[in-house]
């Protein structure tokens, strides 16, 4: 077998070795980092869960306009309040609640994401919401306005979208 021959055997061997090396190599950093991915995600479940049990503890509590609890609420200040308690930051107002969490489709919408009401002037209302009634609308737990309370309602319309924390 001639030099060239052997070296070019060489060079292949040593090229393979490498790109092997290399490809198990990501495969390690990929799979530490999808299972790093999925602890954070089950943590922020976690937190959300926690979150629906704050917020359902505040049933019956008066709505008042920029309260945000722990005895007196409006919409977006029950939300902040009980993810609060449950270790995940929101902003205050349901407008920049709907700004800062992720947007996913209603069908997609599990027990905790939050539903945020529209109409053609912007966000107005956030509410938790809570799973479907038998009747297939959304229920929600929210602070709806002056003189009522904190209380579980199906939603009234069809113009919200849903906002998850659970993938931020």
């Amino acid at each position: 077998m001639s030099a060239t021959s052997l070296r070019r055997r060489s060079f292949v061997a040593v090229t393979s070795m490498l790109l092997t090396t290399l490809l198990v190599t990501v495969m390690m950093i990929l799979t530490t980092a999808t299972q790093a991915d999925a602890s954070v995600r089950q943590e922020r479940s976690r937190k959300v869960h926690h979150g629906v049990k704050v917020a359902i503890a505040q049933v019956g509590d008066p709505y008042r306009y920029g309260a945000s609890g722990p005895r007196s609420f409006d919409c977006s200040g029950l939300t902040r309040f009980a993810y609060q308690r449950a270790g995940l930051r929101l902003p205050r107002s349901s407008a920049a609640q709907a700004r800062f969490v992720r947007h996913i489709r209603k069908n997609n919408a599990r027990r905790g994401d939050l539903m945020f009401f529209s109409n053609g002037g912007g966000v107005y209302h956030v509410g938790i919401y809570l799973g479907r009634a038998r009747n297939g609308r959304a229920l929600m737990l929210h602070s709806p306005r002056p003189g009522q309370r904190v209380h579980r309602e199906r939603a009234w319309t069809s113009r919200w979208f849903a906002g998850t924390l659970r993938y931020r």
